[in-house]
């Protein structure tokens, strides 16, 4: 069994209104639920604004630490599941379901290294 990271990417900007999210949030449970009765579900976690990150990057012996995401850009990674499947195609799959779950979130799929 491979593990893969499903990234969702979000756009910038305010939280949708709860009556866009809280369909979304109830079918991103299901589909959590189903991933679990499968076996596959490895862990899922959603990440606060980009603005709370904190980025640590080594300058030779010095550590230079900066607050907010490293990139700046116009999306920015809203959360993520890890899931243990047989191969790319199962990964596939799931990242196939999250993503119709998401609506118009793009979700990358990355094996782990083993």
């Amino acid at each position: 069994m491979n593990q893969y990271l499903l990234s969702i990417y979000q756009p910038d900007g305010p939280t949708p209104e709860p009556e866009v999210l809280e369909p979304i949030l109830r079918e991103l449970q299901a589909l959590n639920e189903e991933m679990q009765a499968a076996g596959v579900w490895v862990f899922a976690a959603g990440l606060h604004p980009p603005e709370t990150a904190t980025v640590l990057k080594a300058r030779g012996e010095e550590v230079l630490i900066t607050d907010g995401p490293f990139t700046e850009g116009k999306e920015h990674l809203g959360g993520f599941t890890v899931i243990e499947v047989d191969d790319l195609d199962a990964a596939l799959h799931w990242a196939r379901r999250l993503a119709k779950v998401l609506r118009n979130l793009s979700v990358e799929v990355r094996p782990f290294q083993s």
